[in-house]
């Protein structure tokens, strides 16, 4: 089994904090998406979209997309749980995941497309949608913020999968300076904590 990895991409990182949190090590391979490695003909032979991560097994299955890469894991380490025990907690973390993927993780990605150096003759930028992208980023850590202020973590009174992806999007905002504004209080505590755990450095 082996880890295509990316040490400087956001989703392979939400693979890595939640290993680390399950206390899993798997070997990994360094993709380089700066010399388009993942657009290589032998890594699009492993996965056709040429995203990162993904996960190869023993008898060569392949595993591509985050959360589908976490599942397996959560299947074969039940504990520590980071994706829920009964069916309505189970539903409770894959809806709060996927806020975090689609209003805050996706502004953010698309900020960085559309308007970061680094996509510049990789692909047609839009730098007024890059904007729009941004400005909605922003608003949604307004809205996590609020929502903060209601419990402890993301998706209830623990740490889920759920936290490890918003982690993952806000620490990647930098790069397109979104950034926790000084009022935004309860986001600054909850960030101050997850960021605080030793898989947040994986």
């Amino acid at each position: 089994m082996k880890l295509y990895d990316s040490a400087v991409a956001p989703n392979p990182r939400r693979v890595r904090v939640f290993l680390a949190e399950k206390g899993i090590q798997v070997p990994t391979v360094q993709v380089d998406i700066a010399k388009a490695e993942n657009r290589s003909p032998e890594y699009l032979a492993k996965n056709p979209m040429g995203g990162v991560p993904i996960l190869e097994l023993d008898d060569g299955t392949i595993l591509a997309e985050s959360v589908a890469i976490c599942r397996y894991f959560e299947e074969t380490k039940p504990e520590p749980n980071l994706m829920g025990r009964t069916a309505v907690e189970k539903a409770q973390i894959e809806m709060w995941n996927r806020r975090m993927e689609l209003e805050i993780l996706a502004m953010t990605a698309g900020a960085f497309r559309n308007t970061h150096a680094f996509f510049k003759g990789r692909i047609p930028q839009v730098p007024e949608y890059g904007a729009v992208c941004k400005a909605a980023a922003e608003k949604r850590l307004e809205w996590l913020d609020s929502e903060l202020g209601k419990r402890k973590f993301v998706a209830g009174d623990r740490y889920t999968i759920a936290d490890i992806t918003a982690l993952c999007s806000i620490d990647f905002g930098r790069v397109v300076d979104i950034r926790i504004a000084p009022d935004q209080k309860h986001l600054a505590r909850w960030h101050a904590e997850v960021s605080a755990r030793p898989s947040a450095k994986a």
